[in-house]
C-alpha cells in the first residue's frame, strides 16, 4: 500500500495541470474511480451530475477517492489536494426525478454504474469545450479540481457489481433500510452515500436523485441512529473516559460520563483555519439529548453527524452507552477544506487513546491538562458553556437529594 501511495503521488507531483494546456484537451482515455458527484446549487430539482476521473489511465484511480485508506497512511492535508486537483468532474445537466422517467438517459445510467460498481471502470469521455480550474470551498464535500461540460461517455469495461448491492438496488424497501442492510455487510459510509446519491435505493415510486452533500449527511445521520437502537438498551460506561487525537490539523478532546445517551458538539476554529480567515477564534455548537435532534443541526452542519457516528459504532461496539462531550479544535494545519471525511476520520484516531477516571471532577481536571499540555488550549469556557455538563451536574444534585 505504501508502495502505491509513493508511486501515484510521485506521478502527480510530477505533473502541474495549471500549467498543461488542457484547452486542447478534449477527448480522453482515462479509469474512474467509483466515484460521481450530484451538485446543490441549482435550482432544485435540477441538479448537475459528474462522472469524476483522472485525466489519464491510472491503474490505482480508487486513490482518488479513498478517505478510509487516506487516514490510513497519515496523508496530509496537501497530498489530498493534488489528488483531487487531478480529478476532471465531466457533468451535465438532470432533474433528481430523471431516475424514474421512461427517457433512458445515457449519462445517467453511466452514471449508476460508476457509483455502484465495485471497482473502477475504463471510461471514454468526451467534453463539450475547455476544462476550467475550481477549488470551491466546502464543510462537507470533497473538491473536484478540474471541471468541463460532458459531450459523450461510454464505459468499454465490464462493470462488477457486488451481489448485495444488486440485490438491494432491485428489492422494494426503503433507502435507509437499504443502507442498513449494506453497513451491516461491511460497505463503508464513503460507498453508501454515493450508492445513496445516485437514486437507486428505496421503493420505486420514492426513487430519485440525492445532492451529494445531502447524501453524506444522510447516510451519517441514519446509520447512527440504527444503531443508537441499540445503544440506547446497553448498560452506562463505568469509567470516566478521556479520548484525544489529531488529524490533518484537526485536534479532538472527547469525553464520556455515565449515564444515558446524550451527545454535544463544540467545534472551534482558529485564525487561519480553512473556516476561519479572522484574527479570532470562530465557535459554533449543537447536542442532542436521549431521544436524538427534531432539526438539523445548523450550527455545525455535516461535522456533526460525521462525528457522531464513530462514537455510536465505538459505545455499540464496547455494549455501553454514555453522555458524550465532544470538543474539535480546527488549526490553521487544517488550511484546506477536504469535507466531512475528515471528521469522522478524525474521531476514529481519536478513540484510540483514551485515559479512565473515578470522577466526573477528575475526568474535567484531566481535559483541561491534556488541552493545555497537548494543544496550549484553555477548555475553561467551553466547560462552563456545556449544556451536558450543566444536565449532569442537575441530575448528580437530584440523585444525592432522593
Amino acid at each position: 500500500m505504501e508502495k502505491i501511495k509513493f508511486e501515484v503521488m510521485s506521478k502527480i507531483a510530477k505533473t502541474n495541470f495549471k500549467t498543461v494546456n488542457i484547452k486542447k484537451l478534449s477527448k480522453i482515455d482515462t479509469i474512474s474511480p467509483p466515484s460521481v458527484f450530484v451538485g446543490s446549487k441549482l435550482r432544485y430539482p435540477n441538479v448537475n451530475v459528474g462522472i469524476l476521473s483522472p485525466l489519464e489511465k491510472e491503474e490505482n484511480a480508487w486513490i482518488f477517492d479513498a478517505p478510509h485508506y487516506w487516514a490510513k497512511e497519515d496523508f496530509q492535508v496537501g497530498d489530498v489536494v493534488k489528488l483531487r486537483d487531478n480529478l476532471l468532474n465531466s457533468r451535465f445537466r438532470s432533474n433528481v426525478h430523471s431516475v424514474r422517467s421512461k427517457i433512458k438517459n445515457k449519462f445517467m445510467n453511466i452514471v449508476k454504474e460508476i457509483a455502484i460498481a465495485s471497482k473502477p471502470v475504463d471510461m471514454e469521455i468526451e467534453l463539450k469545450n475547455k476544462m476550467y480550474f475550481a477549488r470551491e470551498k466546502d464543510r462537507v464535500l470533497l473538491h473536484q479540481g478540474l471541471k468541463a461540460p460532458l459531450k459523450k461517455a461510454k464505459i468499454v469495461s465490464n462493470v462488477k457489481v457486488h451481489q448485495a448491492v444488486d440485490k438491494i438496488i432491485n428489492d422494494e424497501i426503503k433507502s435507509g433500510e437499504g443502507l442498513g442492510i449494506l453497513y451491516k455487510k461491511g460497505f463503508d459510509e464513503n460507498v453508501l452515500s454515493k450508492i445513496l446519491s445516485v437514486g437507486v435505493m428505496g421503493l420505486k415510486k420514492d426513487k430519485k436523485m440525492v445532492p451529494t452533500r445531502w447524501s453524506i449527511t444522510a447516510t451519517d445521520d441514519t446509520l447512527a441512529k440504527q444503531i443508537l437502537e441499540q445503544v440506547r438498551e446497553h448498560k452506562w460506561v463505568e469509567d470516566y473516559g478521556l479520548f484525544f487525537g489529531e488529524f490533518m490539523g484537526n485536534q479532538y478532546l472527547i469525553m464520556f460520563f455515565p449515564g444515558v445517551w446524550s451527545y454535544e458538539l463544540f467545534e472551534l476554529y482558529y485564525p487561519g483555519s480553512s473556516w476561519n480567515p479572522g484574527t479570532e477564534i470562530k465557535a459554533s455548537t449543537d447536542d442532542e439529548g436521549f431521544y436524538g435532534r427534531k432539526s438539523y443541526a445548523s450550527n455545525c452542519v455535516g461535522g456533526y453527524y460525521a462525528a457522531r457516528l464513530p462514537i455510536v459504532e465505538y459505545l455499540n461496539k464496547i455494549k455501553r452507552q454514555a453522555s458524550v462531550l465532544v470538543i474539535r479544535l480546527e488549526t490553521p494545519s487544517y488550511w484546506a477544506a477536504l469535507g466531512v471525511w475528515v471528521v469522522r476520520e478524525s474521531v476514529k484516531k481519536a478513540l484510540q487513546k483514551n485515559m479512565k477516571f473515578n470522577s466526573r471532577e477528575e475526568l474535567l481536571e484531566g481535559v483541561k491538562k491534556i488541552a493545555k499540555i497537548k494543544y496550549n488550549f484553555d477548555v475553561d469556557y467551553i466547560l462552563g458553556k456545556s449544556k451536558l455538563l450543566k444536565r449532569l451536574r442537575t441530575e448528580r444534585s437530584l440523585r444525592e437529594w432522593f
